[in-house]
């Protein structure tokens, strides 16, 4: 089950050809920002979604431009992409929904449809899954390495029908935040090949940290105008400082973030951009409720509820009945990444592209210099 109440409406997906139900019951909740996220190489990684529920994707990830022809509207703008680089997605958007490959039900792969991939499947050759009593090509299961495991339900193949009458609200954030667990900021990553047969694993910085951390550096760099910008000590300066001193001028005054939400005492007045929770069913923003005039920078909840409320790797007390101190031997912490954190190069990009601020000739210049910062580890 998810690991904070879902609520909300309870759908259940249809093939579009036949009607045959195709997933078990499920609750929509916000898109994960590592959702398109490619991590690493050979890596192993675990599945996307949550069981019980989907997630809504209304933007393009393919590479390909369409033709322009005269007087259609430009694509970038139908996209909402404010600023020109290569390799821009299509503007072919339609929405498409993502599940837990454990969700699906009377489907069948397609053993055709399975090439181009590595050590799985990656969907590269269309919808790999069909209607069991159809035929209808209705979704694509991916598992390859390196990218998130999921089935991604093919948006003209598929319909989704409410199951029952009445339409939730979305849950209160008292509600959420009871609920909510952290997602620490170290995991051990499997991955295929090396000297040994099979799996083999090493510590390392979260895949969905780096994530999370792309889309949030973006809002940084926009909510600066350019402007140094500073964060709190600790882990979160250690996740954001370095980039934002690399990619920001060290001209005029600092402006200064903090982190913000619900449990914690009211924002600085003084903050100029406030890091915040998003709602797990929704996406919004947690704002203050009298409003502010500080930018808002969106975490993934999971994030936001580590930087706000570390939790210790260790108990503070020795437990009771334990040996005597001199001869007491605490368990070891667990190992720290072996390199400095790095942002994920490809959901900042993704997520600058679409702010207007994108626009600025300064940020304009980060965008184009992205390579260069990938090479000398910034990214």
């Amino acid at each position: 089950m998810p690991s904070f109440p879902t609520g909300g409406h309870v759908f259940v997906f249809v093939c579009a050809g036949c009607g045959a139900e195709l997933t078990a019951p499920l609750s929509q909740v916000a898109l994960p920002a590592h959702a398109h996220q490619t991590y690493g190489n050979g890596v192993q990684l675990p599945v996307l979604m949550e069981p019980g529920t989907f997630a809504v994707e209304s933007e393009s990830w393919g590479l390909a431009w369409p033709s322009r022809e005269k007087g259609a509207p430009d694509a970038a703008a139908v996209l909402g992409i404010h600023a020109s680089a290569d390799g821009l997605p299509s503007a072919n958007v339609t929405d498409s929904f993502v599940i837990a490959p454990g969700d699906t039900r009377g489907t069948v792969l397609i053993p055709e449809k399975s090439s181009g991939c590595c050590c799985g499947l990656d969907g590269a050759d269309g919808p790999n899954m069909a209607c069991e009593v159809c035929g209808l090509p209705v979704a694509s299961r991916i598992d390859d390495c390196s990218l998130w495991q999921a089935v991604w339900l093919a948006p003209n193949a598929v319909h989704r029908h409410a199951v029952g009458d009445s339409t939730p609200a979305p849950l209160p954030w008292a509600d959420v935040t009871a609920a909510a667990v952290g997602t620490p900021p170290y995991e051990p990553i499997a991955s295929w090949g090396g000297r040994q047969r099979g799996l083999y694993h090493w510590w390392s910085w979260s895949p969905r940290w780096e994530a999370a951390a792309g889309r949030a550096l973006a809002h940084l760099l926009a909510g600066s105008g350019g402007r140094p910008v500073s964060v709190p000590h600790g882990l979160t300066a250690e996740v954001f400082q370095r980039a934002l001193d690399a990619l920001l001028s060290t001209d005029g005054p600092t402006l200064h973030a903090a982190l913000a939400g619900p449990d914690l005492p009211a924002p600085d007045t003084d903050a100029d951009l406030l890091l915040v929770p998003e709602h797990p069913q929704t996406g919004e923003p947690w704002a203050p409720a009298g409003g502010t005039s500080a930018y808002l920078v969106p975490l993934p909840l999971g994030v936001w509820l580590w930087l706000a409320f570390p939790e210790p790797h260790l108990p503070a007390d020795p437990p009771p009945q334990a040996l005597p101190l001199e001869l007491l031997r605490d368990d070891p912490p667990p190992p720290l990444p072996g390199r400095l954190f790095h942002i994920d190069a490809g959901v900042f990009r993704h997520t600058l592209l679409r702010l207007p601020t994108a626009r600025d000739p300064w940020l304009r210049n980060v965008l184009e210099n992205l390579p260069t910062h990938v090479r000398t580890g910034l990214f």
